[in-house]
């Protein structure tokens, strides 16, 4: 495995279908299919762009494919990540969260989850839509970025910074500046795939 600071130099790598991908992606079927298919893809769809701030939550101090893999799971749990149904858990749904094995089972996160469901609809019942909300921090324009190494792609930006400073004023959590940049690139307000990634070529995209 490569050291820390011969990852930063990778560029974009080859996988056994000849085509060229971000180096963070590995070879994982599921991975691949987020990375070609999701990752940067502009979503606009306000239960969507909930749903991936709170499973890039559920992400901190793990691996995305751990989530990836639990994402069903989620849904299932989470009621297709309707806010309204979350908002109103009892202790008593709580508990059977924390007993689910196909979710992280974090109390932290699983709580975090079902206040942030709260603070979304407080925040929608204020503004025109969560889309317009979200795409707000970039004046609703997509921000492409193409490093040519993997220690290209940032961790933060102005606008990540923004974005968990308001979210959190709204009293959202697991919402820090990383957390929302991930968030960013997830759902294409961010458009940062490596410069030789195949996925750069096609930038007409959308959910």
């Amino acid at each position: 495995m490569a050291s820390p600071p011969e990852r930063r130099k990778l560029g974009a790598q080859r996988h056994t279908d000849g085509k060229l991908r971000c180096a963070w992606c590995p070879a994982d079927p599921q991975y691949v299919a987020y990375h070609d298919v999701e990752w940067g893809v502009p979503v606009h769809a306000d239960q969507r762009l909930f749903e991936m701030l709170c499973l890039e939550g559920a992400q901190a101090g793990l691996s995305w494919l751990t989530i990836l893999r639990k994402r069903e799971s989620y849904a299932k749990a989470f009621d297709d990540f309707d806010a309204e149904k979350m908002a109103r858990y009892d202790a008593a749904k709580r508990r059977r969260l924390l007993l689910d094995p196909g979710i992280v089972r974090n109390r932290l996160k699983v709580d975090a989850f079902i206040s942030n469901a709260t603070a979304y609809l407080k925040l929608r019942a204020s503004v025109s839509s969560f889309n317009d909300y979200i795409w707000q921090f970039t004046g609703g324009k997509v921000v492409r970025r193409r490093p040519l190494y993997l220690g290209g792609i940032a961790q933060a930006t102005a606008h990540s910074d923004a974005m968990s400073k308001d979210l959190k004023q709204r009293g959202f959590r697991f919402v820090g500046p990383t957390i929302c940049y991930a968030f960013m690139q997830a759902v294409g307000i961010v458009n940062e795939h490596q410069r030789y990634c195949w996925v750069a070529r096609n930038e007409h995209r959308h959910v």
